[in-house]
């Protein structure tokens, strides 16, 4: 995952949607494909763009994860002195 200057993870690229543009547009296909009435041609397009749109999403929260796990294995490098009176 690349990194922007303010320091936020991308999913791949400039291109690709933040996490909450792709979980709102993946829940959105969800619902149509739920509601039927579509073509099969329209349902096989659907389907791909939610795959796509998964895998956004993946990329984005395995990014959040390692962020964590490395935030919290990492003890801080200069903790504070402890001063006693």
């Amino acid at each position: 995952m690349a990194k922007t200057d303010s320091g936020t993870a991308t999913a791949a690229g400039a291109d690709a949607p933040g996490y909450e543009q792709a979980r709102d547009e993946l829940i959105d296909v969800v619902r149509r494909l739920e509601t039927g009435g579509t073509t099969l041609e329209e349902s096989l397009a659907l389907w791909e763009r939610g795959e796509e749109l998964a895998k956004v999403c993946r990329r984005w929260l395995d990014g959040a994860r390692a962020r964590l796990d490395a935030s919290l294995a990492d003890p801080d490098p200069d903790p504070a002195p402890d001063h006693e009176a």
